[in-house]
């Protein structure tokens, strides 16, 4: 089999753009992250309005697609059946989509909105509990995932029913833009995917680190230090590592369907010890406020009162996913060979929200009945010791504590592990000349990314830099990413059309 080639034309430019980014707020720390703060409050506070109506538009083109005749659409022959089972196909892209940072803000994130509740709501009442027990399934649920599974209809539309062997961002567009896609526009697209997709992903590896890092010293009694974060930084880096050079379907699809297992595991054992009851009406009281209040909350800026809820939380949540999107878009296709269009968005869509409102109505509801009961101070706990503590602190007043604590430990642990695994498989993609359906990226292509995606979380936490900045670095990329995720849907849109692909 032919070897398959890099794209210097990106590869080095990407390189090159990271380093100079990222190089001087690693630096100058201070300096560099009060200019990307601010760039990313005036972004925030005065364009945030399209975030949110680019969220209402994402799901209702989820809804429409679905539901109309571009719904039949299958990606690959005539009758092919799906490459992967349902199973690993759905673990595949939750593992791949949310990461670590489901486990963290699952726990804590219901805090933050009791105490600064939306809707002018009195923080403290019962009215500001129950919808922070709701906020979090809303930020994490059809909206969010609606961005990611948009983003795969064209990508793979161009791979397994056009057959193009390219398999980038800027392919999708060729309808729009023709053969400038080939010239330096396309590159610029794809340099600049390369860049949102690696910021966004590295400080999520960041933010797990120290929580992994709480868990094992709360078992094993060793201070949390510099030497024990750089170890879990090291252990996670190597095994998704050893798992993107052993490829999809050997490495990737077999630590998602662990890890999914693991994780449903957790979610039952907190279920049956924890407050069962309290997260059965919870829940329940949840997912009804949500259903009653899913397009307020969808629109509500705030323009009275003018809190900051929604421009901190929502707005900044679905640039969040707008960024990631493409870079998930590009996994979920690379994936869904044999799928219709029809089934990667309600599969992407439902499983993704079902699987995320698990996490925050079992742990989460964990704290917030903790919290009201006045069995624990958490979100005490959260201002005076950090929200590490506050999590671990949660676990601990469980039955066989210490094993819960184990078991959320390497859950987090594997869920970081997948979630750079796949996403240095989808970078070494984006970052190679061509690439067939039986082809895969080159297996020093995929290290690279890899160990590429460590380093900075390694660097930022040798040196105690801002790991937000570079984060917020990542953010402030939406105005493009909207361009890009409205201009590949009208490129899917006109290819079915010019191929006559639906009478």
């Amino acid at each position: 089999m032919d070897k398959v080639k890099v794209d210097k034309a990106v590869f080095f430019p990407s390189i090159s753009l990271i380093l100079s980014i990222c190089g001087p707020i690693v630096i100058f720390p201070e300096a560099g992250g009060k200019i990307v703060t601010d760039i990313h409050h005036y972004l925030t506070f005065n364009l945030g309005f399209l975030n949110m109506w680019m969220g209402i538009a994402a799901f209702a083109a989820v809804l429409w697609l679905s539901f109309s005749r571009y719904g039949n659409i299958v990606f690959g022959e005539p009758g092919e059946k799906p490459e992967y089972s349902d199973f690993s196909w759905i673990t595949m892209i939750f593992c791949t989509g949310i990461g670590a940072g489901l486990m963290y803000w699952g726990a804590i994130e219901w805090a933050y909105y009791y105490t600064a509740p939306p809707f002018g709501l009195q923080p403290g009442t019962w009215g500001a509990a129950e919808f922070a027990a709701t906020y979090g399934i809303f930020h994490w649920g059809p909206i969010g995932w609606s961005f990611y599974a948009l983003p795969a209809l064209p990508l793979a539309y161009c791979y397994y029913i056009r057959k193009q062997s390219v398999f980038k961002i800027s392919e999708t567009l060729r309808q729009i833009l023709g053969d400038r896609v080939d010239g330096p526009i396309g590159k610029i697209i794809d340099i600049l995917f390369v860049f949102g997709a690696t910021g966004a992903s590295a400080t999520s590896l960041g933010l797990s680190t120290p929580m992994i890092a709480t868990c094992i010293s709360s078992i094993t009694g060793i201070p949390i230090s510099l030497n024990l974060k750089l170890s879990i930084l090291f252990i996670v880096t190597l095994i998704f590592s050893i798992s993107a050079y052993l490829g999809l379907k050997k490495g990737i699809q077999v630590l998602s369907n662990l890890n999914v297992v693991l994780m449903l595991t957790v979610m039952c054992f907190i279920f049956a010890v924890g407050p069962t009851m309290f997260i059965l009406k919870m829940g329940t009281t949840s997912v009804g406020l949500l259903l009653q209040n899913f397009f307020r909350m969808s629109t509500w800026m705030d323009p009275v009162n003018n809190s900051g809820f929604a421009e901190n939380w929502t707005v900044f949540y679905w640039a969040w996913w707008i960024i990631s999107s493409p870079l998930m878009g590009m996994f979920i296709a690379r994936i869904s060979r044999g799928r219709s269009v029809r089934n990667i968005l309600t599969g992407a869509v439902v499983f993704g929200s079902m699987g995320c409102a698990l996490m925050f109505v079992t742990i989460g509801n964990l704290g917030l009945d903790l919290q009201l009961r006045g069995q624990m101070d958490v979100i005490g706990t959260l201002n005076d010791a950090g929200p590490y503590l506050a999590i671990v602190g949660m676990l601990k007043t469980l039955k066989f504590s210490s094993l819960v604590i184990l078991l959320f430990a390497v859950v987090a642990t594997i869920f970081s592990a997948t979630t750079f695994d796949s996403i240095s498989y989808v970078l070494a993609t984006a970052t190679s000349e061509s690439i067939s359906e039986n082809q895969e990226p080159e297996r020093w292509n995929r290290l690279f990314w890899a160990f590429s995606l460590a380093i900075i979380p390694t660097t930022l936490i040798l040196i105690d830099g801002p790991l937000s900045a570079i984060q917020t670095i990542s953010i402030i990329n939406v105005i493009p990413g909207i361009i890009i995720m409205v201009s590949m849907m009208v490129s899917f849109i006109k290819m079915v059309k010019a191929d006559n692909h639906i009478m």
